[in-house]
């Protein structure tokens, strides 16, 4: 069912309300924190420092996060996993308050994963629409107001078929529709992986041709752009590909792409890195910049890891570290400012007493050079 234009959306108290957290999310100079990971993916991290997957171990890794002095500064808001949302700190208060304590956006990962789509079991489509009317209806009454499903797209020889665009463009808009009904503001992720040998030009005519698929079905399906927020990837070469576009090749195709698919009513984008180096991704984003203004806010996802420590002293430091002390997320105050408005090292890091932080967060201004 196509949208009922004939009655202006911000005569509706809720749409009203949605259209007020779709600009929240995005407003600089704060980004969005993706602290979804699933339990297997949390674990390959921890894996890599020596800590054991445990659900107090994830718990504790979270309770480090949300409890950083200052993290109000940077997120305006943070995508939980369904363990997550329901969690407790060490000291009892639910993450959720404690989130909302520092005036974020408690949003939730509501798709199920990706499987073979039958037919063409090359290519993905995600699950998850059973049951998540109730799901999202649960995670309103937990303070959920936003939410995030993910599709993949896949370049290759044949692909993507039509039939693959089509049934993820419509898996999008059904979710978009049900979040949008029960007062959530979705979050529309169509991402055209990286992972193949394919040019930049093979990119853009995929990548244009999967937003019209989606912006086809979510008028459709009656979603209201006003009230949603688009995460799609940028236009660039695939890894296995012989050479790299520079940022300004990249930032010219996606804009270019953008402008051809994505209508001036959306109330942001924020771009995926899509295996891109935080460096790479935030170079790509500011020569974007330089290209606006643009009709949207443009933002990159934010992502804190800490890495390269000891499990011992990941352990040590979560049991000693009383609540409202430095975290993994808090910088040093000139870090706090390249964190804020996309300002590098050299290297693309921060330290602060051996943690190494990776921010991936650029309000829409053009960047200092």
């Amino acid at each position: 069912m196509a949208a009922d234009l004939s009655v202006h959306p911000m005569q509706d108290p809720m749409l009203h309300e949605l259209e007020s957290v779709a600009r929240a999310l995005v407003a600089s100079p704060k980004g969005i924190l993706a602290a979804d990971e699933s339990t297997g993916t949390i674990g390959n991290r921890f894996h890599s420092i020596g800590l054991e997957n445990t659900e107090d171990n994830r718990r504790n890794y979270r309770d480090m996060l949300f409890t950083t002095k200052g993290f109000g500064d940077f997120i305006s808001g943070v995508i939980l996993y369904d363990e997550t949302i329901r969690q407790s700190g060490r000291d009892g208060t639910p993450f959720a308050k404690t989130l909302q304590a520092h005036g974020a956006i408690l949003g939730i990962k509501v798709d199920m994963g990706t499987v073979p789509m039958a037919g063409s079991p090359n290519e993905k489509v995600t699950q998850g629409l059973d049951g998540l009317r109730e799901r999202l209806q649960e995670y309103h009454g937990m303070g959920a107001r936003f939410a995030k499903w993910r599709a993949v797209v896949t370049i290759g020889e044949g692909l993507p078929t039509l039939a693959n665009l089509q049934e993820n463009a419509r898996l999008l808009a059904h979710y978009a529709a049900l979040c949008q009904e029960q007062r959530i503001v979705p979050i529309v992720e169509p991402e055209v992986l990286m992972d193949g040998d394919n040019t930049i030009e093979r990119c853009l005519s995929v990548t244009t041709d999967t937003l019209h698929e989606v912006f086809d079905a979510l008028f459709d399906h009656g979603v209201v752009l006003e009230r949603m927020l688009l995460k799609p990837n940028m236009v660039i070469a695939g890894k296995g590909g012989k050479s790299q576009s520079p940022a300004q090749s990249v930032a010219e195709m996606t804009i270019a792409c953008l402008r051809r698919t994505v209508p001036a009513a959306v109330p942001g984008i924020m771009f995926l890195s899509g295996g891109q180096s935080s460096v790479q991704a935030t170079a790509n984003l500011s020569a974007m910049h330089a290209l606006g203004p643009h009709p949207w806010p443009l933002k990159l996802q934010l992502r804190a890891r800490a890495t390269g420590r000891r499990a011992a002293d990941l352990e040590r430091q979560d049991r000693e570290r009383p609540n409202g002390t430095d975290g993994p997320l808090q910088p040093r105050p000139d870090e706090r400012r390249r964190a804020q408005w996309g300002v590098r090292r050299r290297d693309g890091t921060g330290s602060r007493g051996g943690r190494e932080m990776t921010w991936t967060t650029t309000p829409e201004v053009r960047m200092d050079r």
